[in-house]
Order: C-alpha cells, then sequence, then structure tokens
C-alpha cells in the first residue's frame, strides 16, 4: 500500500500520487478479490448450456440420441471430476490454476464450434467426448482457483462465501444466454463460440487480483455480505423477468442488447461495494495503523506453535527434550487422525469414515438431482406440455436453483452462527426435500411439474455449497482445494448409474410397449417416444427410494459430528486475524 502524499506537494501531483496507491490498495485488496471472482465464476456454468446447443451438436454432425446421451455424460464427468485442478492448485500459485483452466476451456470448446460449424473435419465420437471433457473440466480450475481462494480469504464467512459463488454460478447460463442473444442473436452454434472466448478472457483480466491474502477480520463482513446478496437477488428477478418476457414476445435486436446492458451493469455493481469498502480500509489504515504479526493462509496450521500461550511452546525451553517416537504411514492415515476441524491430509480426510458417509449422500443426492435434470424436458414432453412451457420448467428450476445456492450459504451460516445447527442436518433436510420433488414426477396431477421444478431445482442448488462448506469445516482448510474436488466425485457416478442404466432404459422400456400395443416394433419408427404418466414413474420411484437413502446416511454423519457443531468452530480463525475495527 503506498504512503499518503506530503502536503507541500503541489495539487496535480499530490492528486496522482493519492491516486495511484489507493488504485494499487484497490486491486490487491480482499473485496476487490471477490468481486473478480463472482465474474469468474459467472463464467464457470458453461456446462448449463448443453441442452441449448446440444440439438446443433446433433444435426450438424448426423449423431442419434444415444451418441448425444454420451456427451452428456462426459460433459458431467468433466464438470464434476475436479481432482486434477485440485492437486495442480497443491504445488502451483493461484494464477497459474486459473491460466490453465481458461487455456482449457478455450481449447475445448473452440474444438466443439470448429467442428459444429465445419470448419474442420468431422471428429470421430471420442474425440467430441474429449473436447467436451475438456471444456467442461476447466470449471473446475475456476471453482479451485477463486472459489477456494475466496473461502481461504474470508473462513469465517465460508458459508455465505460458497451460497454467494455458487449462485452466480447457477446464473452463468442465463446471463451469457442474455449476452449470446445480444452479440450473435438467435445463432445458436454462436453460443459455443461465446462458451469457448468470454470464461477464458475474465479469467485472464483477474489472473493476478485473485490470491490467498492475510487473514483480516471485519466486525461488519457480513453486512457487506448482504449488499452482495441484494444485488445477485436482483440481477436473478430480472433474468426471470427477461427470460418469461422473451418466451412470449419476440424481441428485437436492439431490445436483447438492452437486456444484456442491464445484465451486464448490475454484475458490475459489486464492483462499487468493493471499492467502498477498500477506501474505508485505506482511510482507516492511515489513521490507525494496525501493527499485528502477518498471518499467512497457508501457514495456518502452524501459528498455534508460534504463539507464547501454546504449551508447545515451552518444549523451547527445555534443554533435553524427549525425541518424539515414530509413527508408521499407517497409523497415521487410520489411527492417529487429527480432531474434526483440524487439517487433514488428503489421505487421512478421504479415507475417513465422514467422507465415506458425505461420497454416499453426494451420489444419492446429486446423483438423482442431475437425472432430473437431464431429463426434465422429457418428463414434459411425455406428460403432454408445449414446448414453451418446458422452457418455462428448465427457467424456474435454474432460478431456484440459484435461491437454492443463496439459502444454502446464507441460512446455514446464520443458524449455524446463532443456534449452533449443524450445517449436516441442513444438507439431510434438504435431500428430504428433494425426495417429494422425485415423488411428484413419480405420480404427477395438473400442474406439479411446476412445483417439482421449483422444488427439485431449489435442492440441488442447495447441495453444493453445503457439501463444500461441510467439508472445509470437518477436514480443515490447508487441502481445501483437493478434498473439495474429490467431494463431488459422487456427482457423475451417480450420474452415470442412476441416469444412464436406471432411468433410460426403463424410459425405453414403457416406450417399447407402447409400440407392442399398436403391434409396431422399434425399426417402425426413427425415435423412442413414451407418452403419458407411467413413462418416468418406475424410474422417479427409484429415484426418490435413492434419495431418501442419501437422507439417512446424512444422518448418520449428523450424528457423529453433533457435538463438533455444538462447539466454536470458528475460533482459531478469529484468534489468528487480524482484526480491523469498525
Amino acid at each position: 500500500m503506498g504512503e499518503a502524499p506530503s502536503t507541500t506537494t503541489s495539487g496535480s501531483v499530490a492528486g496522482s500520487a493519492t491516486n495511484l496507491p489507493f488504485a494499487v490498495h484497490v486491486i490487491r485488496g480482499r473485496w476487490f478479490s471477490l468481486f473478480a471472482s463472482f465474474l469468474v465464476m459467472t463464467g464457470a456454468g458453461a456446462t448449463y448450456l448443453f441442452g441449448v446447443y446440444s440439438k446443433d451438436i446433433k444435426s450438424s454432425l448426423g449423431y442419434d440420441q444415444t451418441t448425444l446421451n454420451l456427451l452428456g455424460f462426459f460433459k458431467d464427468l468433466g464438470a464434476n471430476v475436479g481432482v486434477l485442478s485440485g492437486l495442480i492448485a497443491e504445488v502451483t500459485p493461484t494464477w497459474f490454476v486459473l491460466l490453465l483452466g481458461s487455456a482449457l476451456n478455450f481449447g475445448g470448446y473452440f474444438m466443439i464450434w470448429l467442428a459444429v460449424t465445419n470448419r474442420i473435419a468431422k471428429p470421430k465420437v471420442w474425440q467430441m467426448c474429449l473436447y467436451i471433457c475438456i471444456g467442461a473440466n476447466s470449471q473446475n480450475f475456476a471453482n479451485t482457483g477463486a472459489l477456494v481462494t475466496t473461502v481461504c480469504n474470508f473462513p469465517e464467512s465460508r458459508g455465505v462465501v460458497l451460497g454467494l459463488l455458487k449462485g452466480f454460478t447457477g446464473l452463468s447460463g442465463a446471463i451469457m444466454t442474455q449476452i449470446y442473444l445480444a452479440i450473435y442473436g438467435n445463432d445458436s452454434k454462436s453460443l459455443i463460440l461465446l462458451i469457448a472466448w468470454l470464461p477464458a478472457a475474465i479469467s485472464v483480466v483477474f489472473v493476478y487480483t485473485i490470491r490467498a491474502m492475510t487473514l483480516v477480520r471485519q466486525p461488519n463482513e457480513l453486512r457487506i455480505f448482504y449488499r452482495f446478496l441484494c444485488v445477485s437477488i436482483f440481477l436473478a428477478l430480472f433474468i426471470m423477468g427477461m427470460t418469461i418476457a422473451q418466451n412470449i414476445v419476440t424481441f428485437s435486436r436492439r431490445a436483447y442488447a438492452g437486456s444484456a446492458s442491464v445484465v451486464i451493469f448490475v454484475l458490475f455493481v459489486p464492483l462499487f461495494i468493493a471499492i467502498k469498502e477498500e477506501l474505508n480500509l485505506w482511510v482507516r489504515n492511515k489513521h490507525q495503523p494496525v501493527i499485528v504479526p502477518e498471518v499467512k493462509i497457508e501457514n495456518m496450521n502452524q501459528n498455534n506453535e508460534h504463539q507464547s500461550t501454546n504449551p508447545t511452546s515451552l518444549e523451547l525451553d527445555n534443554p533435553n527434550p524427549k525425541p518424539k517416537a515414530k509413527t508408521s504411514c499407517f497409523a497415521n492415515v487410520f489411527l492417529n487422525k487429527p480432531e474434526r476441524g483440524e487439517d487433514y491430509s488428503i489421505l487421512q480426510a478421504l479415507l475417513s469414515t465422514d467422507m465415506l458417509i458425505l461420497f454416499v449422500a453426494t451420489f444419492c443426492g446429486l446423483g438423482t438431482s442431475l437425472t432430473a435434470v437431464d431429463n426434465l424436458g422429457q418428463i414434459g414432453e411425455s406428460l403432454g406440455y408445449p414446448t414453451k412451457t418446458i422452457k418455462s420448467f428448465v427457467s424456474l428450476l435454474s432460478i431456484w436453483n440459484y435461491f437454492g445456492r443463496i439459502f444454502a450459504g446464507f441460512v446455514s451460516e446464520i443458524l449455524l452462527v446463532k443456534y449452533k445447527f449443524p450445517r449436516t442436518l441442513m444438507f439431510t433436510l434438504v435431500l428430504f426435500l428433494s425426495c417429494g420433488g422425485l415423488l411428484l414426477i413419480a405420480f404427477p396431477i395438473p400442474g406439479s411439474v411446476y412445483v417439482a421444478s421449483i422444488i427439485i431445482g431449489f435442492s440441488f442448488g442447495a447441495q453444493l455449497p453445503l457439501i463444500f462448506a461441510i467439508i472445509s469445516e470437518l477436514f480443515g482448510l490447508k487441502y481445501y482445494s483437493t478434498l473439495f474436488n474429490c467431494g463431488q466425485l459422487g456427482s457423475p457416478l451417480g450420474s452415470y448409474i442412476l441416469n444412464v442404466r436406471v432411468t433410460g432404459p426403463l424410459y425405453d422400456r414403457e416406450a417399447l410397449k407402447e409400440l407392442a400395443k399398436k403391434g409396431l416394433d422399434r425399426s417402425a419408427v426413427k425415435e423412442l417416444v413414451c407418452m403419458g404418466n407411467h413413462c418416468y414413474r418406475s424410474s422417479f420411484i427409484i429415484l426418490a427410494c435413492v434419495c431418501c437413502f442419501g437422507g439417512l446416511s446424512s444422518l448418520i454423519l449428523v450424528i457423529r459430528t453433533r457435538k463438533f457443531y455444538n462447539g466454536d468452530i470458528y475460533k482459531k480463525f478469529r484468534d489468528e486475524a487480524q482484526i480491523i475495527a469498525t
């Protein structure tokens, strides 16, 4: 941070000297880093747009539905297997993670665009699967670079931070849709090109501003996050209104440009909030400098050893300390585990009972939710809803996905801090809520799909922030970049088994039964279509049972961690943080 200019300096020079250090202070500040993370996460949800451009892939490359579903699986696989980005983040700085992610994003989606627009020879199916897997996997690098770093910068507000950042990811598809309509019109092939260059450009622009910083505790922190929350809620409601209006009224190119301009302006409102907070800190630091030793994020687990009040420091006064007994790797991983909330090693966390239970709950919860989301269009078609109504289902699901993420972040944080309400219990309740949405599809009544879309969207959105927060609380932040990526591995596995192996075949079986009643066989029709309430009944009863089992598994984790959540889980961060008065 720069020095205040001397009073003897001339006005013009003083002005430039004041502006430059403050500008540097803003760019290097926590709040500007948080704003940059919002924008990076806004570009990290391109996978939600697959349903928009998948028809172009199918028609341009001559794929059947089975091949397209295979591409969809590899998209989910790439989006959810982020172990590689986590391991890279353990040994490289944040800027490298973001740059690598932007390169993968551009490379994967740009190759898909070249193939769809026939600018290159038709790729083999495995090549297209590789391209979409690489492009989708890039979002894990954005998650690891922006989300993990921001959680480490605001450890006492991690639930709120996770809710906000994942909320912007949830809105990502809708935001990019508004921008692409303004730039390219209704040319959905160009949407793939936008997905290729826009998220990559955002990461490159903010690559050096997102980094781990000195721990600072601000008493008014939550109040600032509420301002960001209000901005994001307004953005979500505006996009929902525009989406509904665009489905009812035909928009001109100028109207699309006006809508996109409002979206972009609202996206930059958090910048003004960040500048205001950095200005407050700038003025406060000039008048009341805080003389506290800096505590770096990467050394958080070692700080207690250097405090004079810690009994371990007294060992230095002993001239003949006893040598510590060596323990085997097996003992360290399985027997000598830290207390919950302390920093686990990667193996200690992955092989713990708590992580195993969380994996089962994630498999059941996210697996069933992804299956419902992927089949929502077909569900509407089988129940006889028109195309516009089906789009409304998708819009409802997307918006309530956002509200679920925000709810999981803010409400779980308030309940945890004020009432010691365990985040694991909220995760359990969300899974049971999801069961209700699945049953509404299994046993549909008029209008029930609207309610099911809201319930499933809300519960699906709420699960990820809760899972990420629980992992950070139980296993510490030292290896969080790897552990939070490992924590969602159950999602693609659940999606593959429940969607590809269960829901798809059961739907095809019902469709074949309908053909048999008409005296036809599979060769008589080009596409298998099932119409009626029975089409998804069996599969969604199974999904509801699986989700309920996940909720019961999560209840075991609630019982195991109740003592931990009854304590003060943020105490060590308050002790280690540099304190700034209001």
